[in-house]
């Protein structure tokens, strides 16, 4: 059965809820902390507790942070591939996250930069199989070094899926270009979706960059997503809701759509169960519950009565 190979960075988050955010030099108060596993964990666990079968082909360190990081990909029944090596921990990320539920971040990274040519001829991708990176795989200087050559060079069968993530507009385009030139799916949300395509209009965007082989999904909140292909746009709608913590919520509407497709559903279905499972996850406190197929199906089943 084909699979899901996860390259994006499992890192750790730390999760403060802020009444807003501090003004240079000052402070503001957390009424609520956690510390959790993210990053590529949100993706792997949301397309597991799909059915498909993943793979996490990053690299964790040593130290406290990656012992919970493997613990948790454990814990989800992902694959890990890649053994620890050196003294370095895995990176943190603090979440700022605001009474609307928007969140902001502050990354320090760590081991997962260390990752090898060689730990990345483990993953063996194979026709079918879906490659799941991020530009957090290309931010990086001595990440890119290892990443991109790698994702420019998959064989013709397998699938490539890349997350733009919140610093796309950091990318050197000569790191980024190439990559884009071999990518079959382009996950993007609006604000990532603008500075990728230079287009203010979220649907104008995606049909700019979408092409013969290249497919888009941008992510547009509430309002759901867009799929665009080989000169099509398809608004897919979302399900409103009092969101809590959108953290993870784009990684888990990747997960589940990436999941989709794996499954054998077409592009607009599976746009659609991913946009009812983020709405089901901002609701709580991220994207630790994540949904699994038979919750999505009943949550479907729920609002047709």
């Amino acid at each position: 059965m084909a699979r899901l190979i996860v390259l994006d960075s499992v890192i750790v988050d730390l999760v403060l809820r802020v009444v807003g955010l501090p003004l240079r030099g000052g402070d503001v108060e957390s009424d609520e902390g956690r510390v959790v596993v993210g990053g590529g964990l949100n993706v792997a666990r949301a397309a597991r507790r799909q059915g498909v079968e993943v793979t996490y082909a990053g690299h964790l360190g040593r130290g406290p942070f990656a012992t919970s990081a493997r613990d948790a990909l454990d814990a989800a029944d992902v694959d890990v591939i890649v053994a620890p090596t050196g003294e370095r921990d895995l990176g943190v990320c603090v979440v700022l996250v605001d009474p609307v539920g928007e969140r902001t971040f502050v990354t320090s990274p760590g081991a997962e930069l260390d990752l090898s040519a060689a730990d990345l001829e483990l993953a063996r991708p194979q026709p079918g199989d879906i490659v799941y990176a991020s530009g957090y795989n290309l931010v990086y200087p001595s990440l890119a070094a290892t990443a991109a050559p790698w994702l420019r060079g998959l064989d013709d069968g397998v699938i490539l899926a890349f997350d733009g993530g919140a610093r796309v507009g950091d990318i050197p385009e000569s790191v980024l270009a190439p990559v884009l030139d071999r990518v079959d799916w382009l996950l993007l949300n609006r604000d990532e979706c603008r500075v990728v395509s230079g287009a203010s209009d979220v649907a104008d965007g995606a049909r700019r960059l979408a092409g013969a082989t290249r497919r888009v999904v941008v992510h547009d909140g509430a309002r759901g997503c867009w799929v665009a292909g080989d000169g099509s746009v398809v608004p897919v709608q979302g399900f409103p809701v009092v969101a809590r913590d959108t953290n993870g919520a784009g990684d888990v509407h990747n997960g589940v759509f990436l999941a989709g497709l794996l499954r054998g559903e077409d592009a607009v279905t599976a746009a659609r169960r991913a946009n009812l499972a983020a709405a089901l996850v901002v609701q709580g406190d991220g994207p630790a519950a994540v949904v699994s197929a038979g919750e999505i199906d009943a949550a479907f089943a729920s609002l047709q009565k």
